[in-house]
Parts: C-alpha cells; structure tokens; sequence
C-alpha cells in the first residue's frame, strides 16, 4: 500500500472544513493553506514517562501517543516512533523504536551505569516527521542521577546576574507614529521568569513607558514609537541593579495589529501609515492549520477593522494573520480558546493510607465535561514522591492544547488550566503573543514540498547508500541485499536510487540484531555500502534547566541506590523478558515447494552427495571447475532455469556456489526448495534453495569479506511490568525484600462504556508519600489527566 494514500485521507476533512468564502483573492489564502495541510499532514506526538527523576540502573517506562496535529486523534500512519534521552550538549546516550498500532505504542529504556548526574532532555518523532523542524519533536525534560560517581556538589558562590529580556510587539512590528502593544518576557539562567521594573527610555534619557510583569516574568505595555527617536531599554532587578538591552527595530512604513477580547467576538484592528500605498488588507485565522475565517477589509484613514466571532474559532491557538494587497504576510499573532469539551478523568484509592505489602484498590472513570461516560484509552504511573526536587510532569492535555503549538520553554503551564480569573486570562494572552509560532512558513507554503522520509507505514525502513569503494561517489542502480541470520530467514533487497541511495522496508524486526549487507558480488564486486543511524540528526530550540547536585540529597539517595540494586538482585528472570506478537513463523518466502530435514536422512559427507541423492528439485552441475546450482520451473515440468537461483544460509544470500558445496552438511538441519520464479521487490528469482543451521546463526560459514556486518537494533519488543503480589500469608510473609518506589505502571488501560476501569495493584516495603499520575486520550480526540496521592506507613510486623 503507498504510504501517501494515508496523507491524502487524513486531507480530505481539511477540505472540508474549508470555511465558506466570498468572491474574489481571499479565497485562494484558505486554498494555499488547504493544499499546502495536504501535502504535509502533520504528526503530533506526546510521550507519558512514569516518573520524573532516575537512577541509573532503573528503568525508564513510557507511553506513545502519535496523533493527528489538527484534530488530535490517534493517526494510524506510522508504524513505528522513535525515542532518545539526549545530554546537555544534544548528544544521544541513550536510544530505541517502539512499534505502533492504531497511533499508541508502549517500551521500557534500562538506564546504565555509565551515565552521569545531570538533567536530559527525552525526545520522540516519528520517521515521517523527520522531513519537518525538530520543534515539532515531542521533547520533556528528566533528571538522572548516579550515586556511584562523585557528584559535583552545589557551592554557595555568587549567582550570575544576566537575564534575558525579549520584546516581542503584537502582530510582529513596531512602526513609527503607531501605537503598538508590546509584550515582554524576562528569564533567569535556570529558565525561569524574574521579578524587576523596566522602562523605555529615549535619547534625551526621559522615559516614555514603564513595564512590569504579570506572570513568570511576562507582561505588555502600550508604545508609539515616534521618528527620528533613538530608544533604549532599561531592567531594573530586584538586587538593584541596571541593565541595558535593544528596543526591536522601528520601521518607518508597516503595519501593526491590535486584538481586543470581549465576550462574544475578537476585534482585530490592523493600522499602517496613512501614506500607505496598499488599500486592503486580509485576515486569515485557522485553528492548528485548519482555516476557520478568512476576511478582507479596506483601509480608511489608515486603519481597518475586523470582528471575529469566538463561535467560529476552534479549541486551542489560532494563529492570526494579516496579509497584504499581494496576500504577503505582515502581521501575525496567537489567539488561545479554552477547550468547550475536554476529557474529565476521577481516580479514588479505596483508602488513603496503607501498610506495607497491602492491597490497593485504585477506581477510574472518564467522562465529557456533561458528565457523559466515554471510553478513554488511559497509561496509569503510580511512584514515591521523592524528597529529591524536580520538574512537574507533563501531562497531556497542557501539552496538546497549548505547549506543542508554543516556541520556546512554557513556565509552570498547568497555572494556565488549574486557575481561571482576568488575570489568569491576560497572563494567557500574553503568553500567546511571547511564545507565537506556526508549524509552517508562509514563504514556503506555494512551493512544491520535496520529502526525503516516507511514513513508516509497513514497518522500519533501514537506509543506507552505495558508493564506489575507490572514489567514494554514489552508485546508482546496484542490487543491494540485507540479512539479518536466524532461524527464521529474513531477507530485504533495494535497487539504488540515482543518489545511490537505498532503503529497506524491514517488518517483523524486533531486537538487537546482526544484519549482513552486500551486493551480488558476482557481477558488483567494486562498491561498498553504508548504513544510516535511523535517529534524527536535527537539534531543537529546547533548552534544559541547570541541575545542581545538592549534598543534602546524600541519604535519600544512598537509601534509593540501595533499593534500586536489591530490586534488581531478586527480579525474577520473567520480568526480563520481552515478547514481540509475532504470528509469522513463516520465512520471507512463505511456503516451501520442498522441505528437508537432513537428520530424517542418510548423512552424507558433502553437500553435492545430499542434493544429488534425495533433491530432485536441485541440479548441481560443474563448468569450469565451479559449481553451479539449477532449479526446476515447476510451470514446465523436467526442465531447469537456465540463471542461478537464490542461494541462502540463514537467510544470508551466498553468490559463490563453491562455498555452499565446502560447507558441511553436518551442520545443516534443514533445506528448502522454491521452484518458479519468485519475485522480491524489484527483483526476480530463478528459483530459492536456503540451507538452515541448527541455531540459525550461519554456524561458522564464512561470508564474502566485501560484506558489510554490523549490530542493528529493531524495534524493541515488549516487557511486561513486573509487580509482585500478596495474596496469601506464605507471599506477605516472604523474605524477598520489595523495593519498589514504582508500585505500578500500566500503559493499556481502557475504561468501559459507563467510562470506568478498576486496577490493584500491592504497596512495596517502602513507606512515603506516592503519586499516581492517570492520562489518556479518546478516540475523537479529546485528552486529560488526573494525579492523586496517598501514604504507605511502615508495616509494625
């Protein structure tokens, strides 16, 4: 199936969403963006970690949900995502796939000893968004920290005092003679918004407009900037010192754009220069790309006006934008619209506090805001809140409805949810404006898009190049062969592009692997071939917090060391584990027409013996002292092929006959027989004869030295959660220590159609404080999240 045909799906309701237009130009801005949503249907991933903070030897577990960007529905395009944990420099220590089904997947990251304290940044993408800007990666911040290499402890010296102070004008322009809102947003080096008093000042030094912040160090003012003023602007902390910075260039012709909310409708008020040539301008708002309202209006007086009734804007960040008389982009702004519906979740332990080794009883439900039972599809983290400070969970109904449509780090982002008033609102609004980005560029809409990464729709794509061994420069149109040897041959061929480029759709590819890559050395014996990491190379604008290893952290950390190795002492050797779903235990080629156990025969001392005596299927013959194999076509009946067919050992192609016929038959278990010509990809086959050792790992035959031999990791397989239970006495008096500081984790948890789930799962031996953290999304879209705690006394048995 073309990966595509799921783009142009996912299209169609975009062309129906297409607002009703009237006559004329405005109507080919929705067009552009319509087209352009076609083309690039965008992925949206959030990733649910189960705790914030590790320790190395711990494991990391997660939850995958890839979903449409527009509507926010699980998006059944990609069959596989992509998760790294990177370091402050962007280097990745720590890798894996997972598979997905139906826009959901789940895995597990062991965390080894090696790494150092420090915060990490733990990114996701698909392969399809690869083709798109990093910052469009799902990205989150963790903290890791190893009790076994000396930490680099905190000191009380004196703290930097710079902070970055941005100006950001609303709609993009600060134009003289106009009146513009301004918004501002001033952080520390920890990331965090600062507290201060600012001024702008001009160059007879009188000051013509103050500023302070609302929220996390963001707020507004109002400025006319006048011609011929030179400004500057001043910051005034609250250690009582000054500090310079630029005012955003101040254009002598432009426009700028105004936004005022009342409670039914947005008035958008667009101002330029009365000398301004241009006689209209157009608005175009659309919802996470989808257009909602388009409008065109003429300028009288220098000024034009537009309503926007708030009914006819989606949920979530509409972008703004106000286009020129030749429909280019001049001003541009966030609009956010609280969610009318949203996903309601309630969990309720059946007590609040329990001893150790205790039955927990933990209720769910999910319902709409009208409190109508829904199905939700939930992942469910139960963890000790550690004394060890650290970043709030994201959650995903902040990050889907606000965040991953942000530029930049959002501060505290659940303060926009949790609380509601003016001032809640106004902090909201300014934070449209100081973080406003789209997922495109308007520059780049009407060109025709060029994408090097399809969907990973079918299964894993491995890539890779061929290139002259001598000159290094691309080999176009070579036969290429990928083997990954084992009991069950898998086998995958490419014709380079070209480029030289080639590429392998690999399904049923699970676990670290050792893959063989080559080219019919035969006829192709003059290249050499590469493999490409599958990771993504591109670096976000996401920057990670400063992490200071504090030595009052010393016995809470030597005591989770200590459980942390205890528990991973007595896991039972089930818990290691991982299963991939595989039903196919067929080969490549499916079913054999002939099938031999060599061990249900006479042993013979060579190859040529076996064949010659109990293969009719298989011709040997010997010209020019080489062997050769035929194979029958079993349309025509006692009549050979007169080309070689496909030879294999495990599933590794052999292009050297002679090989096969030295090898000894002693350590082949079984041989198959295809008979007609077999098809793979671009490639035909005069016929398969595949030899299978015992252990399906090529026991000992020698491979052509040109080939290329490397460890590949597929897509991982699954491991499931281990938790153990007390049921009985002998189970709760058990010796076994239980150290767990995650209870539970549960990445499938669906609620029935009366919206309700029931989990239990057993306290461990260690008191404090949990938290339960519950997110989850619905079919139709709509995302929420619970977070709960409860106490575990220590036991006084």
């Amino acid at each position: 199936m073309n990966p595509f045909s799921f783009l142009k799906k996912t299209a169609l309701w975009m062309s129906l969403l297409t607002p009703t237009l009237g006559v004329g130009q405005s109507k080919s801005l929705s067009q552009r963006l319509v087209q352009h949503n076609q083309q690039a249907v965008q992925e949206k991933v959030f990733v649910h970690l189960d705790r914030p903070l590790y320790l190395v030897g711990e494991t990391i577990w997660f939850k995958t949900f890839c979903l449409d960007a527009s509507l926010h529905t699980p998006l059944d395009m990609s069959k596989v995502a992509y998760l790294e944990v990177l370091d402050r420099d962007h280097n990745p220590v720590l890798q894996t796939k997972i598979a997905l089904d139906g826009g959901k997947g789940f895995g597990s990251v062991f965390i080894p000893p090696f790494i150092a304290s420090g915060q990490y940044s733990v990114r996701s993408y698909t392969h399809w968004m690869k083709n798109f800007s990093p910052d469009f990666y799902f990205e989150t911040t963790i903290s890791i920290v190893n009790p076994f290499s000396k930490p680099s402890l905190s000191s009380p010296s004196k703290p930097t005092l710079a902070y970055d102070l941005q100006l950001f004008p609303e709609g993009g322009n600060l134009v003289q003679g106009l009146e513009s809102n301004v918004a501002f947003r001033a952080v520390g080096q920890d990331g965090k918004g600062i507290k201060f008093k600012g001024s702008i000042v001009n160059q007879q030094n009188d000051t013509v407009a103050h500023f302070e912040p609302l929220k996390f160090g963001i707020g507004t003012f109002s400025f006319t900037p006048k011609e011929g003023e030179a400004y500057r602007v001043l910051l005034y902390d609250a250690k009582r010192q000054w500090f310079t910075y630029t005012l955003p260039t101040v254009k002598t012709q432009g426009y700028v754009m105004q936004v005022k909310e009342s409670t039914l409708a947005l008035e958008v008020t667009v101002s330029a220069p009365t000398q301004t040539s241009a006689s209209e301008v157009y608005l175009l708002a659309h919802t996470k790309s989808v257009p909602k309202v388009t409008e065109k209006k003429a300028l009288t007086s220098g000024k034009a006006t537009f309503t926007l009734p708030k009914n006819t804007l989606g949920d979530g960040i509409t972008a703004i934008t106000i286009f020129d008389a030749n429909q280019k982009p001049v001003c541009e702004r966030l609009y956010f619209k609280r969610p009318t519906q949203s996903l309601m979740l309630t969990a309720q332990t059946d007590k609040k506090q329990y001893n150790t080794r205790e039955k927990i009883n933990l209720e769910l439900t999910s319902s709409l805001k009208s409190n109508t039972p829904t199905v939700a599809d939930l992942s469910v983290s139960v963890f000790l809140a550690d004394s060890l400070p650290t970043e709030d969970p994201l959650l995903i109904d902040t990050y889907l409805a606000l965040t991953s449509d942000l530029k930049g780090t959002v501060e505290s982002p659940s303060y926009y949810f949790i609380n509601s008033g003016q001032e809640v609102d106004q902090a909201l609004d300014n934070l449209m404006i100081t973080h406003g980005w789209r997922r495109f560029n308007w520059e780049d809409i009407d060109k025709k898009a060029i994408y090097n990464y399809l969907p990973e729709h079918g299964g894993h794509f491995i890539s890779g190049k061929v290139v002259h061994a001598q000159t290094g420069l691309p080999a176009p149109y070579v036969a290429t062969y990928l083997a990954a040897p084992s009991k069950r041959p898998q086998l995958f061929v490419s014709r380079s592009d070209t480029a030289g480029r080639i590429s392998y759709e690999v399904k049923h590819f699970f676990g670290p692997k050792e893959i063989i890559v080559q080219t019919n050395t035969q006829y192709d014996s003059t290249y050499r071939i590469e493999i490409n990491s599958p990771f993504s190379d591109k670096i976000s604008s996401y920057s990670l917090p400063p992490f200071a290893f504090d030595a009052g952290w010393k016995n809470h950390l030597l005591t989770r060391s200590i459980n942390m190795q205890a528990q991973n002492a007595f896991l039972p050797k089930s818990a290691l584990q991982t299963t991939t779903g595989e039903t196919d235990t067929l080969a490549f080629y499916g079913v054999p027409d002939e099938k031999y156990f060599l061990d249900a025969f006479t042993r013979f001392p060579t190859v040529e013996e076996v064949l010659r005596e109990y293969v009719p299927g298989v011709g040997v013959r010997k010209r020019r002292g080489k062997f050769y194999f035929l194979v029958f076509d079993k349309l025509q009946p006692s009549v050979f092929f007169e080309e070689d067919p496909l030879m294999l050992v495990d599933g590794v192609p052999v292009f050297d006959t002679d090989k096969i016929m030295a090898f000894d038959p002693l350590k082949i278990k079984k041989l198959e027989v295809i008979s007609g010509l077999y098809y793979l990809g671009p490639m035909a086959f005069s016929g398969i004869v595949s030899f299978s050792t015992y252990k399906g790992d090529l026991a000992g035959f020698p491979l052509d030295p040109r080939a290329l031999v490397q460890s590949y990791e597929g897509v991982q397989g699954k491991k499931t959660f281990y938790a153990p239970v007390y049921d009985t006495p002998e189970q709760l008096k058990s010796r076994t220590p239980d150290f767990r500081n995650l209870l539970f984790w549960a990445p499938q948890v669906i609620t029935d159609a009366q919206g309700k789930q029931s989990l239990n799962f057993y306290s461990s031996d260690q008191p404090g404080t949990y938290k339960a953290v519950i997110q989850g999304i619905t079919e139709n879209g709509l995302a929420g999240s619970k977070t709960l705690t409860f106490e575990i006394k220590k036991s006084s048995l």
